[in-house]
């Protein structure tokens, strides 16, 4: 059988255009089938030889990750205008987590970086310089005075870390039957919720924080829930009354 030209009959003008449109072949099949892809089904779709995909990107990896990133601004719009308005960080990180599992669920290419298809393989990419980054630019987009709850950039970092170890095991282990979105936001902001409140404003280093310091945020102050339940948890303070 004869091979089929390449390029659909039109080769790229430039190794800019060719890089283009292996991505966007890439994130075009990923959203069809939910799933990772490999150099071979980009280069068939494409009517190419695998040679001539490698030449751009030296492995599966290297072409996910792209396909990710291409994915990514769309997404940051629209959660950008998810969480506009949204001040205080219980609030708006909660909303992010929600919004964000939500949407991975409906975009497969856009989760594949994070979510169980991929992370299930390489789950060091969860907290690899890429999601990282990823992170950081979300919650930076957020209408949140950071630095007046008291996070700066080394504690924002670690919440990042957090906020993505926690989406990891709900991407994971979404759990039977699936919450729905209020059951999510009420687990998270009663469990993640009292962790981003817990932050101290006194150091920037996180390592600098202490069993006092979280303890003189009472719940009944700063957390969601519990202003809404009506509930005030006992929380432990190491030292006190031993």
């Amino acid at each position: 059988m004869a091979r089929r030209r390449g390029w659909g009959g039109s080769p790229p003008d430039s190794d800019e255009e060719a890089t283009r449109r292996i991505v966007d072949t890439a994130v075009d099949l990923i959203a069809r089938t939910g799933a990772a892809i490999s150099i071979a089904e980009v280069a068939e779709s494409l009517g190419v030889i695998r040679q001539t995909v490698y030449r751009y990107f030296p492995s599966s990896d290297a072409l996910m990750t792209a396909a990710a990133i291409a994915s990514v601004a769309g997404f940051l719009d629209r959660l950008a205008d998810h969480v506009a308005g949204v001040v205080d960080p219980v609030d708006a990180t909660v909303e992010a987590v929600v919004f964000t599992l939500a949407e991975v669920r409906r975009t497969p290419h856009l989760g594949l970086l994070l979510s169980n298809s991929y992370a299930n393989v390489h789950p060091e990419n969860m907290t690899s310089d890429e999601a990282q980054a990823f992170g950081m630019t979300m919650i930076r987009r957020f209408d949140v005075e950071w630095e007046r709850y008291g996070y700066g950039d080394a504690a924002l970092n670690e919440l990042v870390e957090f906020l993505l170890r926690t989406m990891q095991s709900f991407f994971v282990s979404p759990g039977n039957p699936l919450r729905t979105d209020d059951e999510m936001r009420r687990y998270l902001r009663r469990w993640v919720g009292t962790a981003v409140a817990a932050q101290s404003g006194e150091a920037d280093d996180p390592g600098e924080s202490t069993p006092r310091d979280c303890a003189r945020f009472t719940t009944s102050q700063t957390h969601p829930y519990a202003r809404e339940s009506g509930e005030t948890p006992e929380l432990s303070r190491s030292g006190e009354g031993d």
